[in-house]
């Protein structure tokens, strides 16, 4: 219940999306959003177990290019980097989209070797259950120091999973930090004027 947050031997069909306009939430052909909004906090059960946010999982639904009525949609869980204090939940579009850059790399180089690493074998393919919920398995519980309760924050086309006060020292710090460097009356959407989408 909410509160308050590779596919194997698959083979993936890729789906493009016309980019939205500024002021439009970017959907898929369902009408369905393809961006993770919001935050939320979820209980963990000692088989770490948890609930996925609805509104996440629709998100899930609409980024599995497998996903049909009916099924469970997939996600990839990236755990690999030491200096993150967090887990980062991609749908089936994101990473393949990663992969896709990834691939483009010369094959042998330094880069290409690090971000196999990190992105193909430090990560965690899973599912959505019936229930909306999925599974942590413990060793990525160890590395955020995850106990009895998740917070889940969107990122775009991702979402995090934090231990809630590792978020709210760390994270929430840094940004309310950063808003205080600004000029009071500055907006920070001034940053978009002119930025270009990828």
């Amino acid at each position: 219940m909410d509160g308050g947050l590779f596919s194997g031997s698959r083979t993936i069909r890729r789906i493009h999306f016309k980019a939205p306009k500024w002021g439009e939430i970017e959907k898929d052909h369902r009408g369905v959003a393809k961006r993770f909004r919001g935050e939320y906090h979820q209980k963990v059960d000692a088989k770490g177990r948890m609930s996925i946010p609805a509104s996440f999982r629709r998100v899930l639904e609409a980024g599995d290019p497998n996903y049909t009525e009916g099924l469970n949609p997939e996600l990839v869980i990236v755990y690999g980097d030491h200096r993150r204090q967090f887990l980062e939940c991609y749908t089936i579009d994101a990473i393949n989209e990663v992969d896709d850059k990834i691939d483009a790399l010369p094959r042998g180089s330094v880069e290409r070797k690090y971000l196999q690493r990190l992105f193909h074998g430090q990560s965690f393919p899973t599912i959505v259950d019936e229930t909306g919920r999925i599974v942590m398995p413990a060793k990525l519980r160890t590395k955020i120091d995850l106990d009895k309760e998740a917070f889940f924050i969107a990122a775009g086309d991702t979402f995090q999973i934090w231990k809630p006060e590792t978020y709210e020292a760390e994270e929430l710090s840094k940004t309310e930090e950063w808003l205080d460097e600004l000029p009071e009356d500055f907006d920070p959407l001034a940053f978009l004027d002119g930025a270009k989408g990828d």
